[in-house]
Order: C-alpha cells, then structure tokens, then sequence
C-alpha cells in the first residue's frame, strides 16, 4: 500500500489552498468591517437575492449548522440580515439582506472580485475555465461518494 504523502494528496492539497484563499481575502473584509470568514460568506450567498433559511445557508454554503448559526445571529444582531417567519414553513425563518447588509456587500465584493481576478491572471483564463469545470466535477463526485 502506497504511504499517505500530504503534499500530493488531492483532499489535503484542495483544504490547504481554499484555507489560503480565503485568509488571503478575509484580510480585506476582517479589518474594515469586522466580518469572519462564514459571516462573509452568508452575506455573499444572501447577495445573490434569494431569502434563505438557516437550512438553506448550510447547503448552500457547505458550511455546518453551528457555524451558519453563529454566523446568522451575529449578523442579525449587528442589523447586516433582516430574519422574517417563513410563508412555507412556520417553523423556519427567511433571511435576507438588510440596506446596511447590501451596502456592505457592495463595499466588499468589488475587492473580492479583483482578488479573483488576480489569482486568475497566475493561472490564466482557459486553465482558469478548465479548473472550474475540474472543481465542479470533484464537488459532484464528493457528493455521490457521500451518499
């Protein structure tokens, strides 16, 4: 049997460089407005216009139910997402941006984006194209392999 090598390891290598990436914008977020990776990350789901209960920010975010639950409370304490009864389920709740929420996304996302379009231009623009078919098919392939 062929001994576990960390540093060809697809698994450790993918961990490793999403941890990088993220760090690497966080910093641009962490300062200014006070927000921690998975905060960030429900501001930028909930960016996209669709409200969303916890459930949803879990599946969407491949976040855990702790960490999306923390986030959302911090959130809605600082008055970033606004938490509404949901219509389809009683027992749920809807959660949206609030306009302090939307202005602070239209702050970020600009610095988000031209951090991703340096990290393209190191790789360029087809194998950019290609890594993200590859990242989709692992996520699908992860998906199958979980079930």
């Amino acid at each position: 049997m062929k001994p576990l090598n960390l540093d060809t390891y697809l698994p450790y290598r993918l961990s490793v460089a999403s941890n990088k990436v993220s760090a690497l914008i966080a910093r641009a977020y962490e300062a200014r407005f006070g927000l921690t990776i998975p905060q960030w990350r429900v501001l930028a789901v909930l960016s996209e216009g669709q409200a969303l209960s916890q459930q949803g920010l879990v599946a969407r975010t491949a976040m855990d139910k702790v960490t999306v639950s923390r986030a959302v409370q911090a959130l809605v304490v600082r008055g970033l997402l606004v938490s509404r009864p949901s219509l389809k389920d009683r027992r749920a709740v809807e959660l949206t941006l609030s306009d302090a929420g939307i202005s602070i996304v239209d702050d970020v996302a600009p610095v988000a984006l031209a951090f991703e379009k340096a990290l393209i231009e190191a790789i360029g623009g087809p194998s950019a194209e290609k890594l993200d078919g590859m990242l989709r098919k692992l996520e699908d392939q992860a998906e199958k392999l979980a079930k």
